[in-house]
């Protein structure tokens, strides 16, 4: 599929890579972002990627859609910064109890035990597409094939904050309590989003994610030294 630009608004150009979740589209979405970061254009404001596309905010009164489109053209598929790199985060999760309340349904569904589930969840390391829906929300792929779902027919009110859900081919962590519909098999205690750190959402898109399994008491534990503000983060950096 050609690459297209579409106006979103009068201060919004939309960078189309195709119509699916793709890693490799993915790629494509980061690299020309981060080509756009490098290239510092006049009159652009912020750019947000997504699965497929990346949403580029810039000032009309500082440059016109005709021009930043062919800016932008020129970037397309250049190497970005040597320099850039994006981190591998290893996140603790319980898959156990009241923190896992569709656990039993999804190893149901599935064919799996439980222990199976929360064994091929953990097994992968997770490429986050985007960050979307609530402040800090990762949407992470790709999901193992035997634990694709559809979405729940009957969405929660409220999913605790910490959440880790599945639904189709991604896996999510709420930030926040909110409505949701995916299928929660477990939580962890760390905090996705807080203001007062910076930058605030834990995670950015290009990043990786290892889950790491810990049991109820860990996950107490973990919980207070994150109250405490004393517990670290496992993450290394990686090439982009």
């Amino acid at each position: 599929m050609p690459v297209r630009f579409l106006s979103v608004g009068d201060r919004a150009l939309a960078v189309e890579f195709g119509d699916a979740v793709d890693r490799g589209l993915s790629r494509r979405v980061l690299r020309l972002e981060r080509a756009l970061r490098a290239a510092r254009l006049a009159g652009v404001v912020e750019s947000v990627p997504s699965f497929r596309s990346l949403l580029v905010h810039y000032d009309p009164l500082a440059a016109s859609r005709a021009d930043l489109e062919a800016a932008i053209a020129g970037l397309l598929d250049r190497d970005a910064d040597a320099a850039a790199t994006t981190r591998l985060w290893r996140i603790p999760v319980c898959y156990a109890g009241e923190l896992a309340p569709d656990l039993d349904e999804v190893a149901r569904l599935t064919g799996h035990t439980p222990a199976e589930v929360a064994s091929l969840h953990s097994s992968v390391r997770y490429h986050v597409y985007m960050l979307g829906f609530l402040p800090g929300f990762p949407y992470l792929g790709d999901l193992p094939a035997g634990l694709a779902l559809p979405r729940r027919a009957d969405p929660r009110v409220r999913v605790p904050a910490g959440s880790i859900a599945i639904a189709t081919s991604l896996t999510a962590i709420y930030p926040y309590e909110s409505p949701g519909g995916w299928h929660l098999i477990g939580a962890t205690p760390v905090r996705l989003f807080d203001q007062a750190r910076t930058p605030p959402a834990l995670l950015a898109a290009g990043d990786a994610v290892r889950f790491e399994p810990i049991d109820l008491d860990a996950f107490a534990a973990i919980g207070r030294a994150v109250a405490d503000g004393g517990y670290p983060l496992d993450s290394v950096p990686m090439a982009p």
